[in-house]
């Protein structure tokens, strides 16, 4: 992405960020947070936090659709992590079923790829893309070796639900038929998403059970499983923690025509689905300080009492979108690693 004179001195500033010690980022975040269960927020992410809510531009939602959407590739291109060129960047379109998917494969070798993870953006449905997340699939494919397939999928209000859970299971079943021609066996083939992509895959794992090939795991990064749902954390974290409240609700009404039905569609609310049982392993992560920590955890422990083998990760000290904050994180840096981990430990 080319950065105007604004944005490149923006992300000069998240790369001293990423530099200063973590006492002295302390000072100038003034007042560490604390939530509820006792969990303090890396002083990293109260700057990021406190920026967001004061900076326009900085924020999610707030200026329609199209120019949030920029903003967020801008910021994403801002704290994305640099990394060497891949030996292979490709670009592919896929067919779907209400026209081309653009999509983005990652090989960071020459050589036989460990497997591939299809990684769906997070986004609320309305913004995001493979831009605001090339630094996050990048890290995943460095993490664990294996080739990363990142999708575009048609975003609301323009196309409603279920236009992306539609392109999701297109890019799945993509994947599947293309890989061989990768060098890489079907059988291995991870889905994973951030948020609403994190949801995605949740509903593709749900959707492809009993197909012959289905996720080796599914990797659920901070996701949405109950659109509708009311939870503490939704309250505790309603405003000043980079996702709010008010941008949930926003997202929620671009992406559905009747929220009152369609959050019980399991496509939507994964958590509502009535049967749990026989999904691919899981591996889901939850942040500390988000909105959505509590869904996400109820996710993880619905599947497991159904037979699911599951890992729940807490990563207690970040916010929501921290896959993206990478640069200036190093606890986000270490989620990652741990993420590509369960990868290699799915695949091998």
């Amino acid at each position: 992405m080319n950065l105007s004179v604004f944005d490149r001195a923006q992300r000069g500033l998240f790369q001293v960020l990423g530099i200063v010690p973590a006492p002295l980022l302390g000072l100038a975040a003034r007042v560490t947070r604390v939530n509820s269960d006792g969990e303090h927020l890396a002083p990293e992410m109260a700057l990021v936090a406190a920026a967001t809510a004061k900076v326009p531009g900085m924020g999610l939602t707030g200026q329609g659709p199209t120019r949030d959407r920029k903003n967020l590739d801008v910021v994403g291109a801002a704290m994305a992590q640099s990394f060497a060129p891949f030996a292979v960047e490709e670009d592919l379109i896929i067919d779907g079923p209400s026209g081309p998917i653009g999509a983005t494969r990652y090989r960071i070798h020459e050589g036989t790829p460990r497997g591939l993870i299809l990684f769906i953006h997070g986004g609320g449905y309305v913004v995001g893309s493979r831009a605001s997340h090339d630094s996050a699939a990048r890290a995943l494919a460095v993490a664990s070796g294996a080739d990363v397939l990142s999708i575009d999928y048609r975003l609301a209000p323009e196309d409603k639900f279920p236009a992306a859970v539609d392109d999701s299971l297109a890019a799945w079943h993509f994947a599947v038929d293309k890989a061989p021609d990768w060098g890489i066996d079907p059988n291995k083939i991870v889905v994973a998403g951030d948020s609403a992509g994190g949801c995605l895959s949740a509903v593709i794992a749900q959707q492809t059970r009993g197909e012959k090939v289905v996720p080796a795991l599914q990797l659920l990064i901070y996701p949405v499983t109950d659109m509708g749902g009311s939870t503490p954390s939704r309250k505790e974290f309603a405003s000043g923690y980079f996702l709010t409240g008010a941008d949930i609700d926003y997202f929620t009404d671009h992406y559905l025509t009747d929220p009152q039905v369609e959050t019980a569609d399991p496509r939507v609310s994964p958590l509502r689905a009535d049967d749990l049982s026989g999904l691919p392993p899981a591996y889901v992560v939850v942040a500390g300080f988000d909105p959505l920590r509590d869904e996400g955890i109820a996710y993880a422990e619905a599947m497991r009492a159904a037979g699911v083998p599951v890992t729940l990760e807490r990563a207690g000290a970040l916010l929501h979108g921290f896959i993206n904050m990478a640069l200036i994180s190093p606890d986000a840096r270490e989620y990652v690693a741990r993420m590509g981990a369960a990868v290699i430990d799915a695949l091998d």
